[in-house]
């Protein structure tokens, strides 16, 4: 019986030393093809460099063309109210919540822009507006809104005034397109300020005409200015 145990234990290790070179041969084998593919140079593989030639497209350009319809991060500009301050709905149709425009037939006159903010309306909002149109509008109409800034007093046409029926009346969108495209003799301001601060704008010209409704919005725009031509512009 012991005899037996040991001719056992003997197989066993001399079957254990015949495996050991298949063992490591094939674990020699197995780091050969892993270390095969791990190639350093992965970071040279064949690639097109910007602005040169090749015969891999019909047209010979390396560069392609970005797909139709593609938008660059950051210019999904989906929210068409926000962007354009036109309506989202159908010419001359009211957005689904936006209050109607004044009396005073304006909605005839801007049939596709918003009537309402589409933001909300902060004290921060407000004075981010003042701060930008002091310094993009006031020099035109005046730190007031009466159309006498102080390119106009030396001699600029004369700027639209805030402060008249047809301008208190006038929806929210109107401003904010006329900023983005300009208006009459006015340019547009689309690449000195972004859609926020255009909205911030028009939240501070509304506030001008807020503290402005007791006045005669007549007499206001009819004040001469220094040196101003009697020629109407901007707005009008």
């Amino acid at each position: 019986m012991l005899r037996s145990k040991r001719q056992k234990a003997v197989g066993s290790r001399q079957t254990a030393a015949r495996r050991a070179p298949a063992f490591c041969l094939l674990l020699s084998a197995f780091c050969i093809l892993s270390f095969a593919g791990c190639r350093q140079d992965m970071q040279d593989q064949p690639r097109m460099k910007p602005y040169r030639s090749t015969a891999f497209f019909t047209n010979g350009l390396s560069s392609r063309p970005p797909v139709t319809g593609t938008v660059a991060r950051g210019f999904l500009r989906a929210d068409k109210e926000f962007f354009t301050g036109k309506k989202t709905t159908a010419s001359g149709a009211t957005a689904p919540g936006a209050t109607a425009t004044p009396a005073g037939g304006q909605s005839a006159t801007y049939p596709d822009d918003v009537a309402i903010f589409p933001l909300p309306i902060t004290s921060e909002l407000v004075a981010r507006g003042r701060e930008r149109y002091e310094i993009f509008c006031s020099v035109c109409h005046g730190m007031t809104g009466n159309g006498d800034g102080m390119i106009v007093r030396r001699g600029f046409r004369r700027a639209a005034s805030f402060h008249t029926d047809a301008l208190r009346q006038a929806p929210v969108g109107h401003y904010f397109d006329a900023i983005t495209n300009g208006w009459g003799a006015m340019p547009s301001y689309a690449p000195q300020i972004p859609p926020y601060d255009r909205w911030a704008i028009v939240a501070y010209i509304r506030a001008l005409q807020l503290s402005n409704q007791n006045t005669n919005p007549e007499a206001a725009a009819s004040t001469p200015a220094q040196a101003a031509t009697p020629e109407a512009g901007g707005h009008h």
